[in-house]
C-alpha cells in the first residue's frame, strides 16, 4: 500500500497546484486518522484523483492556505453528516452519475498531465488543453518527454517480464507494484544522464514553514458551495468505495459502518486541512490493492500511513530526485486504467450508459458541478420516463376484444390509452386487463368514462385487475393501502395454468413444441423475476454457501425450492430416479452421487443432508413390480438395483393401512438415510455432531410435507406454527 500511495500522492499534489509535501501529509493523515477512526476496516484513504480538478480550481482562486481552511471546513461538514447518520442517503446518487463524474475528472486530469509530460504547461480548462494539444505534440521534444515515455514503458512492461530470480528475491520482485520501479527508473535515468528536467521540491521537514489556514476571501455562498462540494464529493467516493470493499471482504471481516466511515473521513480532513495536506477520501484502487495483498484489519491502512511518514522524515533527498514529468506520466497511465470499459458494459446492460457519457461530457466541457447536475437531471428524467412507461395491446379473438394495459397508468398515458380503446367497435364484448402498478385519478376517470360510454352503447366490459385493485377501489371509494403483489401470485403454477394465449401468441398453434414453451417461460422469467433476483444473484455470482444438501427424485412434480420456500444459494440439490443413495463400495458403482457428497461436505461444509421421497413414485412402482416393466431399459434396470435393500426392508415390514406403494416410498427414504451412513467419513461427521441427516416425504395429493421421526420409525406432519425457539427436529444421529 505504501509503495502504491507515495508516487500517486506526489503526482496528485503536483496536478492540484498544491505544495508537493501536501500530498504526503494527506496520505499520512488519511492512513492513520481515517484508518483508525473509520468504519470500513479495509478502505484505504488518501488524496484522490476525483478531487484533483475542483482542488486545482480552489487553489487557483483562493490560494493554498485558504484551500487548507476549506478542507478543514469540509471535514467538519463530513463529521456532522456522519454523526447525523445520513451516510446511506449519499448512495441515492446513481452509480452512472458517480462513475461518469469520475471518468470526466479522469479525462480532465489526463489532458492536463499530458502537457506536463510533453514539457509544457497545462491550460486553464479541459477544452483549452484539447485545443493546445496539437501544438504541444509538434513543438515540445525536451528531456521531459523522454522521462515520461520511459515511465509509461516501465508501467506497461512491469509484471509482464519474466523474473529471473527464485526464492524470496523473486517473490518480492513480483509483488512490487509497477509505479515504484517506474518512478525509480525515471529518477535514476534523469540523475545518470544529468538531464535538465523539473524535479520535486520538498521543504527541510514535513511542517517546515507551516502556517495556519486562513479564511478564504470571497462571497460566502460561493465559499460554502466549494466546501460542500468537496465534502460531498469526497464522502460519496468514500461510501461507494466502502460498499465495493464490502463485496470483496474476506470471511471474518465485519461489514462497513458507513456513518462511522463518513465521520472518520471528516476527522481526517479536519486534521489534514489543519496540517496543510490535501483533502482525502476512500480510494478504490488502493483499497483493492489492500484486499488483494491479504489485509484483514484496519492496521494495514494505519501501517501504510506510518510508512509514508517514515519515508518523508528520512528520505527527502531521494524524493527530490523524482522528475515531475514522471509523476505526470504516472497519473496519465493511472487515468487510462480508470477508464474501464467493463463499467460501461454493465451500465449499457442496465440502460444507463447515456447517463455515464452525458455526465462525463458535462464535466469535461463545463466543469465538475455542472456535469454532475447535468447527469442527475438526465437520471431523474429517465426515472420519470420508466415510472410512467405504459404498454397497451388491443386484439380480437373469438368474437371478443381483449385489451391488455401494463405499466404505470398516469395522466401521461391517458392519450395513448384512449387512442387504443377507440379501436374497439361500439357494442362489442371487451375483456380489459389492468396489469398496472399505479393508477392516478385522471387515468381512472378516463377508463371509467370509456367503460360507461361503451356499456350505454350496448357493449360489455369485463375488467380484470392482475395486481392491486386500483380501479375497483376507486369505484367503491375504498383506498385503504394494500400490499403490492409482484410477481403475480401464481408464478409457481405450471405453464398451462397461468398463461393466456393472447399473452403468448406462439402458443396458439395446435401442437406447441417443447422449446416454444421453454422459451416462453424464459421470457416470463426475464420480464418478471430477473429484476427481483438480480441483486441476490450478483452476490452469489462468485461464491455459493449452501448449508443443506437436498437429495430428491427427478419427478417433475417435486420442486424442492417450492416445498422448502428456499431461494438461490440455499439448497445444494442432487436429483436422481427414486432419490437413491448407492451404498459405499456397492458393486454397481456411482461416482456421480459420491462426488456430490464429497463436494457438499468437504468443500461447501453443509450442515444438513436431506433425503426427500414422494408418493406415487414411478421408480418405487417399478421396484415393487420386480423390474418386469422396465426390462427394455437396461440403464434404469441397473440403477434400480440400488433399491434392493429398500425392497428387502419393505418385505420384512408389517403391512399397514397405507397402500403398499406409499409404504415402500417411505421405507425407501429411511433406507437411503442408512445408506449415507455406510460412507465412513460421512458417518464420522454425523457422530461428531457436525452433520445432521433428515428424511422428508411429500404427499402429492395433499401437497403436504412430512418429516421422519427416527425413533418412531414413521413420518409425522411438520407443525404449522413454529415455537419461539426452533426445536431439535427428529434426525438421524
Amino acid at each position: 500500500m505504501f509503495l502504491v500511495a507515495v508516487p500517486l500522492s506526489l503526482g496528485l499534489a503536483v496536478a492540484s497546484g498544491a505544495p508537493v509535501v501536501a500530498g504526503l501529509i494527506g496520505c499520512i493523515v488519511g492512513g492513520v486518522v481515517a484508518g483508525a477512526l473509520g468504519g470500513s476496516p479495509l478502505t484505504v484513504s488518501g488524496p484522490t484523483a476525483g478531487l484533483t480538478i475542483i482542488l486545482a480550481s480552489t487553489v487557483q482562486n483562493y490560494g493554498w492556505r485558504a484551500t487548507c481552511a476549506i478542507t478543514f471546513m469540509a471535514g467538519l461538514v463530513q463529521l456532522a453528516l456522519g454523526f447525523g447518520r445520513v451516510a446511506r442517503t449519499a448512495l441515492a446518487v446513481s452509480p452512472a452519475v458517480v462513475q461518469g463524474m469520475l471518468a470526466g475528472v479522469t479525462v480532465v486530469l489526463i489532458l492536463a498531465q499530458i502537457h506536463i509530460v510533453l514539457g509544457g504547461s497545462p491550460q486553464h480548462s479541459a477544452l483549452a488543453n484539447i485545443r493546445e494539444l496539437p501544438g504541444q505534440l509538434a513543438g515540445h521534444h525536451s528531456h521531459a518527454v523522454l522521462i515520461g515515455l520511459l515511465t509509461i514503458a516501465v508501467l506497461l512492461a512491469w509484471g509482464r517480464l519474466p523474473v529471473p530470480w527464485r526464492g524470496v528475491a523473486g517473490t518480492v520482485a513480483r509483488r512490487i507494484p509497477a509505479p515504484l520501479p517506474a518512478i525509480v527508473a525515471a529518477a535514476v535515468t534523469a540523475w545518470a544522464l544529468n538531464l535538465d528536467v523539473p524535479r520535486v521540491e520538498l521543504p527541510g521537514s514535513l511542517l517546515e514553514g507551516w502556517q495556519p489556514p486562513v479564511m478564504p476571501s470571497g462571497p460566502v455562498p460561493e465559499i460554502a458551495g466549494v466546501v460542500i462540494a468537496i465534502a460531498v464529493l469526497a464522502g460519496v467516493e468514500t461510501l461507494l468505495t466502502s460498499v465495493s470493499m464490502d463485496r470483496m471482504r474476506p470471511d471474518g471481516v465485519p461489514r462497513a459502518d458507513l456513518d462511522r466511515e463518513l465521520a472518520g473521513q471528516g476527522a481526517a480532513n479536519t486534521v489534514s486541512g489543519l496540517l496543510g495536506g490535501l483533502p482525502v477520501a476512500g480510494v478504490v484502487i488502493r483499497s483493492t490493492a489492500n484486499v488483494n495483498a491479504g489485509a484483514r484489519t484496519r492496521y494495514s491502512t494505519v501501517m501504510h500511513g506510518l510508512w509514508v511518514l517514515l519515508l518523508a522524515l528520512v528520505c527527502g533527498p531521494l524524493i527530490e530526485q523524482v522528475p515531475l514529468s514522471a509523476l505526470a506520466a504516472l497519473l496519465v497511465a493511472m487515468g487510462v486504467r480508470l477508464l474501464d470499459n467493463a463499467r460501461v458494459r454493465d451500465l449499457r446492460n442496465h440502460g444507463e450508459a447515456s447517463v455515464y457519457f452525458i455526465t462525463l461530457g458535462g464535466v469535461v466541457a463545463f466543469g465538475l458541478g455542472e456535469g454532475v447536475l447535468l447527469g442527475i437531471g438526465v437520471t431523474a428524467w429517465m426515472a420519470l420516463r420508466r415510472l410512467t412507461r405504459l404498454s397497451v395491446d388491443v386484439e380480437e379473438a373469438d368474437g371478443r376484444w381483449h385489451v391488455m394495459v401494463s405499466g404505470s397508468l398516469t395522466f401521461l398515458g391517458v392519450p395513448r390509452l384512449i387512442g387504443m380503446l377507440r379501436r374497439v367497435p361500439a357494442g362489442s364484448a371487451v375483456d380489459l386487463d389492468l396489469n398496472v402498478d399505479f393508477m392516478d385519478h385522471a387515468a381512472f376517470e378516463a377508463v371509467h368514462d370509456w367503460r360507461m360510454t361503451h356499456e350505454r352503447q350496448g357493449g360489455e366490459v369485463d375488467i380484470d385487475e392482475i395486481h392491486e385493485t386500483w380501479y375497483e377501489r376507486r369505484v367503491t371509494g375504498d383506498m385503504t393501502p394494500t400490499r403490492k403483489s409482484f410477481p403475480p401470485v401464481r408464478w409457481w403454477a405450471p405453464w398451462a395454468n397461468r398463461w393466456r394465449r393472447s399473452e403468448n401468441p406462439e402458443l396458439d398453434a395446435p401442437e406447441v413444441s417443447a422449446s416454444a414453451l421453454l422459451l416462453a417461460g424464459v421470457r416470463e422469467y426475464h420480464g418478471q423475476m430477473v429484476p427481483l433476483v438480480r441483486p441476490i444473484m450478483a452476490e452469489l455470482a462468485f461464491k455459493q454457501t449452501p448449508e443443506h444438501l437436498f437429495i430428491t427424485c427427478v419427478d417433475s412434480r417435486v420442486v424442492p425450492n417450492i416445498i422448502t420456500a428456499s431461494g438461490p444459494g440455499d439448497l445444494f440439490i442432487v436429483r436422481n430416479v427414486g432419490n437413491l443413495v448407492p451404498r459405499h463400495g456397492s458393486r454397481v458403482s456411482d461416482d456421480s452421487l459420491a462426488a456430490a457428497l464429497e463436494y457438499a461436505t468437504n468443500v461447501l461444509d453443509v450442515k444438513t443432508i436431506t433425503v426427500c421421497g414422494h408418493s406415487n413414485c414411478g421408480a418405487m412402482a417399478g421396484v415393487l413390480a420386480g423390474g418386469a416393466e422396465i426390462d427394455h431399459l437396461p440403464g434404469l434396470s441397473r440403477w434400480l438395483k440400488h433399491a434392493n435393500h429398500s425392497l428387502a426392508r419393505f418385505l420384512d415390514s408389517e403391512p399397514g393401512a397405507e397402500p403398499p406403494l406409499s409404504r415402500l416410498c417411505q421405507i425407501n427414504v429411511r433406507q437411503q438415510l442408512d445408506n449415507l451412513l455406510t460412507y465412513p467419513w460421512l458417518r464420522n461427521r454425523v457422530e461428531a455432531g457436525k452433520l445432521e441427516l433428515v428424511g422428508l416425504y411429500l404427499d402429492l395429493e395433499t401437497a403436504k410435507v412430512h418429516i421422519l421421526d427416527r425413533p418412531a420409525g414413521s413420518f409425522v406432519p411438520v407443525p404449522d406454527e413454529a415455537p419461539d425457539e426452533l426445536p431439535d427436529l427428529p434426525t438421524v444421529s
